[in-house]
């Protein structure tokens, strides 16, 4: 796509074409490998040099928001951030709901917005807004390096570089970076010779950051060892970014101590040694109270579940401690229970700790068979209440099927509300279980297609989003493509007509019916399925009473997949849904207490 040379070409156009090129090099030489580009034409110099690099993906996109969490998706999956590019104005502010999402959730996000040079600021110029620190604290770094010229040229590689490592390795952990980057007309030019300035050999990148390593063995390390030796009741309660399982494992082993893991702790793997019906057992207050900790070890995010974080909070007032091994220092703890926070990283602190223990510490493993046979006889009861006489489909039985349903290797981004909860309810440990994402930072149901697709643009694996009708026609503007766009994926709806989670709350039982389906259920006019089919998507319908194995049929052979693909499943009123939550818990608190 290089701009031939003309007079138009000349002077400043051609040295800004040397600062975006040398920028994009050296993103790649970080290893960036997808740009998510939105058209405009103050950007015109980035988008060029972007396309002309050919060491990295870039994807257009119309809606800027939708393009934000496409980004976003791609460094949830990857860990690598995308380089997102918008042009001046309004353009620039569309993206700030993704880019507080990257800031709560951790996600690496290079977000460069084009912007006019100071001399067409503050005096009524189009397309132009105070684009200076723009998206406040939420950001890692911020630098608006002024218009390109020889007199910054030595600075430029230092630039592109160190966006990234602050994206990725910054001091308060993996977050957006926003780069405001000033251009002046004319927008196109082609670097000459010499104007890009050289890199490092053997393409090494600018600056090189350190990981922050495992807290070796240490006091807390020597706490452990001896509660496993002397029958300490503990748990470990592990969420997204808890660490490798294989290293979290390994220390519940030598520990002896039950695991707690929500579906996005990656530790669901089926071979029955983690608690993953932990919102359902511990709603029996006789279970509650007869298994309080004496220690919780809490790796990675929180649990949705506010039964099993109430449960967790009021371990102080038992006389538990609580430690939280966090490497970014975040304090991730709105209950305020932690007792001790450990920097550190968790995979290689959980291995320290396990070889400082050693393999068979724990002299017994009664309290950890407990928690198992509370997990077997929730699973077995989950099982019965979806089997049970009701058939069809519920929103329960719609999380658990798909968990079951994907295949080994894929993705499955759950939309916050409801079916996050669900999943993390009712989704059953498998053998070979899907990765689960989702966007917990600040927990809204912004963007959730979008970031889906997002996370299969950055891994080429088969993706599954699985959203509600409030969610899917939030984020419309996922659908739109142009013509020869690469997107794949599938979109599963759960449609209750409205907002599901409302129902579960306060207000549906303290307004009028009309009131609270005005200002919460909101149910919405538009056909799920038709705006589906209205942007050319093939669309397949599931209805309340088709059998289980319509959804195995509609997901079909995930890896063919070309283009996006909907599935709506049409569900029972949200009246009727909250019903069904409360038999299957009743059933989940029986069966755990008749279990003992």
């Amino acid at each position: 796509m290089s701009v031939p040379r003309s007079d138009a070409a000349l002077g400043d156009g051609d040295l800004q074409a040397a600062f975006a090129a040398t920028l994009v090099d050296e993103w790649v030489r970080r290893g960036v490998a997808h740009a998510v580009v939105c058209p405009g034409s103050r950007s015109t110099p980035l988008a060029l040099a972007l396309a002309d690099h050919g060491g990295l993906a870039v994807h257009v996109r119309l809606d800027e928001r939708s393009a934000a969490f496409t980004a976003l998706g791609v460094g949830l999956a990857t860990g690598i951030p995308a380089v997102l590019v918008t042009t001046s104005g309004t353009a620039a502010s569309e993206l700030h709901a993704a880019v507080v999402e990257a800031d709560l959730a951790r996600v690496p996000m290079v977000v460069c917005t084009a912007d006019r040079p100071p001399e067409l600021r503050g005096v009524g110029a189009p397309q132009t807004i105070d684009q200076h620190r723009l998206y406040g604290t939420a950001t890692r770094w911020f630098a608006d390096p002024g218009v390109a010229d020889d007199g910054n040229r030595s600075t430029w590689r230092s630039l592109g570089s160190r966006a990234v490592a602050e994206a990725v390795d910054g001091p308060e952990g993996p977050g957006p970076v926003h780069l405001n980057l000033p251009f002046r007309e004319p927008l196109l030019g082609v670097p000459g010779p010499g104007q890009v300035p050289p890199g490092r050999p053997e393409r090494a990148p600018w600056h090189r950051v350190e990981p922050i390593g495992s807290v070796g063995p240490d006091g807390l390390a020597d706490e452990l060892a001896s509660a496993a030796t002397s029958g300490v009741r503990g748990l470990m309660v592990v969420g997204a970014g808890g660490g490798d399982p294989s290293a979290v494992m390994a220390l519940a082993d030598s520990l002896g101590w039950p695991v707690l893991a929500d579906p996005r702790s990656g530790l669901r793997d089926g071979t029955g040694r983690v608690v993953a019906a932990a919102d359902g057992l511990l709603r029996s207050e006789a279970f509650a109270a007869g298994h309080r900790p004496e220690f919780i070890l809490r790796l990675g995010g929180p649990w949705v579940s506010k039964v099993v974080t109430t449960f967790l909070a009021s371990a102080s007032g038992w006389g538990a401690e609580t430690v939280g091994v966090d490497p970014w220092w975040r304090w991730v703890d709105p209950d305020r229970s932690t007792g001790r926070v450990v920097r550190a990283d968790p995979s290689s602190w959980c291995r320290a700790v396990a070889d400082r223990i050693g393999a068979g510490a724990a002299p017994g493993t009664a309290w950890r068979h407990q928690w198992a046979a509370a997990e077997e006889a929730a699973q077995s009861a989950i099982d019965r209440a979806l089997e049970d006489g009701t058939g069809g489909w519920s929103e329960p039985a719609l999380a658990r099927r798909l968990v079951a349903a994907l295949p080994d290797e894929s993705d499955l981004v759950v939309s916050s509300s409801m079916p996050i909860r669900d999943v993390e309810a009712f989704g059953a440990p498998r053998m070979g279980h899907p990765r689960v994402l989702a966007n917990r930072g600040a927990n809204g149901i912004d963007g959730v297609v979008s970031t889906a697709l997002g996370v299969e643009l950055g891994t080429g694996r088969p993706t599954v989003a699985l959203v509600g009708d409030l969610a899917f026609l939030h984020d419309v503007s996922a659908l739109v493509r142009s013509r020869g766009s690469r997107v794949r994926g599938t979109v599963v709806v759960a449609d209750n007509g409205g907002g599901g989670i409302f129902s579960f709350l306060p207000p549906a039982n303290a307004l009028e019916p009309d009131s609270f389906e005005t200002l919460f259920g909101t149910p919405q006019l538009p056909d799920v399925g038709r705006v589906a089919a209205g942007f050319g998507l093939p669309v397949v319908e599931i209805g309340t009473h088709d059998g289980p194995d319509a959804l195995t049929a509609a997901l079909g052979d995930l890896s063919d997949h070309d283009g996006v693909t909907v599935v709506r499943v049409r569900l029972p009123g949200r009246s009727e849904n909250v019903e069904r939550h409360a038999r299957i818990n009743r059933m989940v608190t029986e069966a755990v207490e008749a279990a003992g």
